[in-house]
């Protein structure tokens, strides 16, 4: 019967069963299974209502869709090109830069996408850059920037697996780079090999973009900064950087208004909040069902007879997250299968900081890989092409981001080395 159940689960995941559902049922037929009361789904609900850290969720989810409003983006986009646009490839470059920059502030793939590929997917093709080329860039790049402070993912992954979020900050800064800075380089090189026209730098274009986006550029910077130095947390920085947003919107820029828009933006995104706790609280009542089970001690003893090294380990993590990632959204893979890998990376002596760094990174890559990567809906809708093409077009990108991944995995020091100064 308990087999029957767990089948019918899957199958209405399929037919579209929403993720908290099917991850709240799991844990219910695991728990009777255990014989081990309901009420340990609301216990881990009100354990997590009183978790302090999970207040710079909304906040910074608020602060990212205040900026996703009014012309932040197109102001990024022209401090970039300014800066970046007479390097050869320039335009690609500001593309990755910008997207990278606005999914750290906003903390969602989709919503840069959205709000940014309408606006450089156009620019793209108006230069002479190949459609497959700029498809593949869009998508790809919705990705990026994960790694970079504010990230939610991080965290959501800081609370789950109980590392310093300050710390997962600064680790994600060299990684982060490197992933953007890769695709860079590609956009750098078909430029020249495309000979692709590039406008000379021009310093007051640059100073005249510097000034419209002086509001909105030093956000991941001060958060950086501000913990770095100690003088906030990551909480009281998310605090901060919700009442910053608030008034460059409505005093600065005035592009919104404080009675009729901001309760508007408060209410969406609120929603997501929601349906991330929702998640969350599911997700917890069947990491309890797990722990109760000995689950994980049961993976890492049959995992024990199949891999013997540290180096065997991280190759199949990577295979393993890049399949969550295609399948499961970023929310939804911390939340279940970190509790799973962790007794396991710690069996093998991996950090948990660097496991962090590897597990968004592995994520990202999922979310762009055929056939079900979510950025690859996300993208064909709003850029009005074919799934299929996509396909094609990302899979260039997708293969240097899996060589930037592999550095990533197989040289902690370049995730550990900034946290290593933090005291």
């Amino acid at each position: 019967m308990i087999m029957a159940i767990a089948i019918l689960i899957i199958v209405l995941v399929i037919f579209g069963l929403p993720v908290f559902a099917a991850i709240l049922a799991a844990a219910m037929l695991g728990l009777y299974h255990s014989h081990i009361e309901f009420s340990a789904i609301a216990i881990e609900i009100l354990r997590l209502s009183n978790a302090p850290v999970l207040l710079a969720i909304p906040l910074f989810t608020f602060a990212g869709y205040l900026l996703s409003e009014g012309n932040t983006s197109a102001r990024l986009v022209r401090f970039s090109r300014s800066l970046l646009g007479w390097l050869p490839g320039g335009l690609g470059v500001v593309a990755l830069v910008s997207c990278a920059f606005f999914t750290a502030i906003t903390g969602a793939t989709g919503v840069t996408i959205i709000a940014l590929g309408g606006l450089l997917f156009p620019a793209l093709i108006s230069e002479n850059y190949s459609e497959d080329f700029s498809l593949g860039l869009i998508t790809t790049s919705g990705s990026l920037g994960l790694h970079f402070p504010p990230s939610l993912p991080l965290i959501l992954y800081g609370f789950v697996s109980g590392a310093s979020i300050e710390r997962l900050f600064m680790a994600g800064v060299f990684p982060g780079s490197l992933m953007v800075g890769v695709l860079c380089l590609f956009s750098v090189f078909m430029g020249k090999k495309w000979k692709l026209e590039a406008p000379p730098f021009s310093s007051a274009e640059f100073f005249q973009s510097l000034k419209g986006a002086a509001w909105e550029l030093p956000i991941p910077f001060l958060i950086i900064l501000g913990i770095y130095t100690g003088f906030f947390t990551a909480t009281e920085a998310a605090a901060m950087t919700a009442v910053y947003v608030v008034f460059i919107k409505v005093v600065v820029y005035k592009e919104l208004s404080l009675l009729g828009d901001i309760p508007r933006v408060m209410k969406d995104s609120m929603k997501m909040v929601g349906s991330i706790l929702i998640i969350l609280g599911a997700a917890l009542g069947f990491t309890n069902y797990l722990v109760d089970a000995f689950i994980p001690m049961k993976v890492l003893t049959f995992l024990q007879g199949l891999v013997q090294s540290k180096l065997g380990f991280l190759l199949l993590l990577n295979f393993f997250l890049i399949l969550v990632g295609c399948v499961m959204d970023i929310f939804s893979a911390i939340l279940v299968v970190v509790p799973l890998i962790m007794p396991l990376a710690a069996k093998f002596g991996i950090n948990p900081i660097h496991l962090g760094i590897i597990f968004l990174a592995n994520l990202g890559i999922g979310y762009n890989t055929p056939p079900v990567g979510l950025n690859l809906f996300i993208a064909s809708s709003r850029l009005e092409q074919p799934v299929m093409h996509l396909y094609k077009a990302t899979l260039p990108f997708l293969a240097l981001l899996i060589i930037a991944l592999l550095i990533i995995t197989y040289w902690p020091p370049l995730s550990l080395f900034l946290p290593s100064l933090l005291r």
